[in-house]
């Protein structure tokens, strides 16, 4: 595997393990304000070059990337809220479990095949999320139900980006994220509306900037080598969203957390070498 690509995907996980840490300090505003900020910051970056490369904003499938759009902006909207509601490094472990859920609608709305190896790769992973809710005394249901639901509206995402294929520029299907979760985050947090003092922008506005590099390096990340090689390291975030959420917000994991979260991480990358290998 190329270094670059090794390069890029850690820096695209530690750009979001630190979106992931500013969010869990913005608990005093709305939900829809963090998701609204978190939009529109992202957009300074996707509108411009866009507009550069004289590349079509509306896109081809707009149908698609409007719906795109919407379970983007609600799988984003369910994690921010779950994290409200637990530690870092659990809530993003499962969310993470969305390639899960994507495999499973894949199979009925797309009809491909599920090896039988990643089925006990998917087994693993959600016996890891067992364990964290059945041994893990911080983890509540309302979090708990936030985050899988996350994962849930995560994986449709990744059904609606497979239907686009290449008909439109990756982009483009990003801009259209920002976009709608820019409008509804705004339109929602009208009423609970918090006006931000001192450091609380500069907090605010960094969301889009970590959210875009993130995206921005990861897709360097998979250009650079083959899929197979480079998505495992993906799971890194959850390493410096642990070590952060410790040394910054001085978040306790116990024995039984650390062992639910590895094994999500562990099923969630056999999967991923299971799903590359080809079938003799």
């Amino acid at each position: 595997m190329p270094k670059s690509a090794i390069k890029f995907m850690i820096i695209s996980a530690l750009a979001f393990a630190l979106l992931n840490v500013f969010v869990k300090n913005l608990n005093q505003f709305n939900v829809y304000q963090v998701v609204f900020f978190r939009a529109a910051g992202s957009l300074f970056f996707t509108l411009p070059f866009l507009i550069k490369q004289k590349i079509p904003i509306l896109g081809n499938k707009k149908g698609l990337l409007l719906f795109r759009g919407v379970f983007g902006f609600t799988s984003m909207t369910l994690f921010f809220m779950s994290l409200k509601y637990m530690s870092m490094g659990s809530a993003v472990s499962i969310r993470y479990i969305s390639p899960i859920f994507a495999a499973i609608f894949a199979l009925f709305l797309l009809k491909e095949k599920i090896k039988n190896a990643q089925w006990a790769c998917f087994a693993i992973a959600f016996l890891g999320v067992v364990i964290l809710k059945g041994f893990d005394s911080q983890i509540n249901n309302m979090g708990l139900l936030y985050a899988v639901l996350s994962a849930i509206f995560s994986g449709i995402v990744f059904i609606i980006i497979r239907k686009i294929g290449n008909s439109d520029h990756p982009l483009v299907i990003v801009n259209y994220f920002m976009i709608i979760a820019t409008i509804l985050g705004g339109a929602l947090a009208i009423n609970n509306w918090i006006t931000p003092k001192g450091i609380e922008w500069l907090l605010l506005l960094s969301l889009g900037v970590f959210g875009y590099y993130g995206q921005f390096y990861m897709t360097k990340a998979f250009q650079g080598a083959e899929i197979n090689q480079v998505a495992p390291l993906k799971y890194i975030e959850v390493v410096f969203t642990l070590i952060i959420g410790v040394i910054w917000l001085e978040e306790i994991y116990t024995f039984w957390s650390v062992l639910g979260i590895l094994l999500i991480i562990a099923g969630l990358t056999l999967n991923v070498v299971v799903k590359g290998k080809r079938i003799e």
